[in-house]
């Protein structure tokens, strides 16, 4: 019998988990002057992006995923912003995460072409 796949099962969502669990992990050390600002919206970044690779999985087109794919990246590349905005504040050195933010990027795309095929 076949396992029913769900987004669980996706490796970039596992990592885009991973990445959202680290994020709130360095925003944590931030000034708690910055708690309903910039942490906050970082924080929520982070949380879209597996949330949207969920929700597309959940849809019942392939179409519809695709476009779940792209709004993940769009939180991808606001969370990157939000983190060099960071790293010029002095909050963060970026490269305690870059590679994390560039690997999910690639995995993204990736699938999108995957389901483009």
């Amino acid at each position: 019998m076949n396992k029913i796949m769900t987004h669980k099962d996706l490796d970039v969502w596992k990592a885009a988990m991973e990445l959202a669990k680290l994020v709130y992990l360095i925003t944590s050390k931030f000034p708690k002057e910055e708690l309903y600002g910039l942490t906050q919206q970082i924080r929520r970044s982070a949380v879209s992006i597996p949330s949207n690779i969920a929700e597309g999985a959940a849809r019942n087109s392939r179409k519809e995923f695709i476009q779940f794919l792209h709004i993940s990246l769009g939180s991808l590349a606001e969370l990157e912003t939000q983190l060099l905005l960071s790293e010029k504040l002095g909050f963060l050195q970026i490269k305690e995460i870059e590679n994390d933010v560039e690997r999910i990027r690639k995995m993204l795309i990736g699938l999108i072409k995957y389901l483009k095929g």
